[in-house]
């Protein structure tokens, strides 16, 4: 392995999360400007938005299987080319088709990036440590909204800004590629494609040099790579079947609280409620400064509290606040006090989000399935959240129509209530166990359900 730090390898290793976030936010504020320009009817808006999604259902679920065959960091390359690519054509499209192809080729990466960086985090950081790097994605997704937000701000002013604005995201997909060239593949790869001495000094760097610890999760690493590589039969099969409801069910119901339409639409939501268009984007700003701070305590405190009950404090704080926030908005037309409340209310609910339900789900989907389909069940789990995340985001503007913001965002409270049973339920712990334990725990636990069928 290349002499690099772990401070290194963990901040490459998770940039890929900086252009999910700058890619997926910037659009809020350069569709003003493409709208005018290029005379987009609402249909045709709705697709420059909705075209980074599509994109990235399909490369969630094309590139991030692809990792289990070819590696996690030849992937993670691959990827920075195709944000490199899409960025300078949606920056330089001269018309709508163009621009479409080239927000469907951007989203293709940042889905590739949403499924090989948590597995890719999760499986070079040591059990102790698991939680704070991998969600260091989701601080780097938080990072690039609020920089996507600053350069909507600083272009807004100029004719071509929007393409300033989608074209900047080209810098750190070419840092990200230079980075990659540098970064070590997974040890988990390693040894399942043969190159047990390269893992260890893989390992050996990522540990610190403990060799005690580098023994033991070598030898764990090596038993588990005896079990030959799964495809879709395994990944439904009855031994994963845990892990699949909770990746799927994560995924779900992070998208359906209504995050992201929360950070898309809090600029309309600011004035909606008597803020100024000049006022809203500033608050937005804000709000951007907000999610990142809270995110990055987040990472700190990721492996001091057990991942269910961060998820469940998370449920609880964020359906209060948009219950609160809905009743805000009902009495928001005629009372500047009723506006304030709706507003604190919406930041109190972000920091709620970033603080948990935002990393926790990244992380826990990279921990939680075997390793010889981990990429495979990390990338159905992303395509299920950006399908959510398509379907809740092409619904929100015509359930906005019908129902009104105080009582749409009423029904997401309730789904946030509604994720503690599933929580209590469905999903297990897994702070502070390694990868191995937790595929031991499940090969056990069908073992044990077969013995009893047998009975």
């Amino acid at each position: 392995m290349r002499k690099v730090s772990t401070g290194f390898v963990y901040f490459f290793g998770a940039l890929g999360g900086l252009l999910f976030g700058y890619d997926t936010g910037v659009i809020s504020g350069a569709i003003l400007f493409i709208q005018k320009q290029m005379h987009l009817g609402a249909w045709q808006q709705g697709w420059v938005v909705s075209a980074v999604l599509l994109g990235a259902i399909l490369g969630a679920a094309i590139i991030g299987p692809s990792s289990d065959r070819y590696g996690r960091r030849k992937l993670l390359l691959f990827s920075a080319i195709i944000f490199f690519v899409g960025a300078l054509g949606s920056a330089f499209a001269p018309e709508f088709w163009t621009l479409i192809i080239s927000r469907v080729i951007l989203g293709m990466a940042v889905g590739a990036a949403s499924a090989l960086i948590p597995t890719y985090l999760a499986e070079l950081a040591p059990a102790s440590k698991r939680g704070t790097v991998s969600s260091l994605f989701q601080l780097m997704v938080m990072t690039g909204i609020f920089l996507a937000y600053v350069t909507n701000y600083t272009f807004s002013g100029m004719y071509t800004g929007w393409r300033w604005m989608l074209g900047l995201a080209a810098v750190p997909a070419a840092l990200l590629f230079l980075g990659g060239l540098i970064l070590p593949e997974s040890p988990r790869y390693l040894v399942k494609t043969g190159h047990g001495e390269a893992a260890r000094e893989v390992l050996d760097t990522m540990n610190k040099h403990d060799k005690a610890a580098v023994d033991e999760e070598l030898a764990q690493i090596h038993e588990q790579a005896k079990i030959k590589s799964g495809g879709w039969s395994e990944l439904f099969g009855k031994m994963v079947r845990p892990s699949l409801v909770i990746g799927i069910g994560l995924a779900i119901f992070q998208q359906v609280m209504g995050c992201n339409t929360v950070l898309y639409y809090a600029p309309t939501i600011f004035t909606d409620v008597g803020f100024g268009v000049s006022a809203a984007l500033i608050a937005h700003i804000g709000i951007g400064i907000f999610n990142v701070i809270v995110t990055a305590v987040a990472v700190a405190i990721m492996d001091k509290i057990d991942r269910k009950k961060m998820l469940n404090i998370g449920a609880v704080g964020m359906g209060i606040s948009l219950f609160v926030m809905s009743i805000g908005m009902k009495f928001s037309g005629g009372s500047f006090t009723a506006a304030v409340i709706s507003v604190i209310a919406l930041t109190i609910y972000i920091a709620f989000f970033s603080a948990t339900w935002g990393p926790v789900m990244w992380v826990m989907i990279g921990e939680v399935f075997p390793l010889n389909i981990r990429g495979l069940g990390n990338s159905f789990a992303s395509v299920i959240n950006w399908s959510a995340n398509m379907v809740v985001s092409l619904t929100f503007p015509a359930l906005l129509d019908f129902f009104g913001t105080g009582s749409l965002f009423i029904g997401y409270g309730v789904l946030c209530f509604a994720s503690i049973w599933f929580v209590q339920k469905k999903v297990f712990e897994t702070r502070n166990r390694s990868l191995e334990e937790i595929e031991g725990t499940l090969r056990e636990k069908a073992a044990e359900k077969d013995a009893s069928l047998a009975h």
